[in-house]
């Protein structure tokens, strides 16, 4: 659906499509001016080289077992389990997940 006044557009259009490519071809069969340039096949490259991820993981140490009076003996030396509730009780507790209840309007 062309119009008289979308006549002269169509030349302009094409003209300016052949003028990129032009310029593309141009640049795409210049010859290479590096040796340094990947695209060259006789070019050095440098060795691949792989590094593992898990170079430098250290495995997480299991906590010793202690004995179950140890234990024992531990919680009650540090105020047993008040003290839990204490820090349970703390406002940097985080808060528990259940939603608020809603009131009826």
């Amino acid at each position: 659906m062309f119009t008289v006044s979308m006549h002269w557009r169509l030349p302009v259009i094409l003209l300016a499509a052949v003028t990129l490519a032009a310029a593309a071809h141009a640049q795409t069969t210049a010859p290479l001016a590096r040796a340094s340039d990947p695209a060259n096949p006789q070019a050095a490259v440098p060795r691949a080289v792989h590094s593992s991820a898990f170079a430098g993981y250290r495995r997480q140490a299991e906590p010793a077992p202690i004995a179950w009076k140890e234990a024992n003996d531990t919680v009650t030396r540090i105020g047993g389990w008040r003290t839990y509730a204490r820090e349970a009780a703390e406002p940097s507790a985080p808060a528990a997940s259940t939603p608020p209840r809603r009131t009826a309007p």
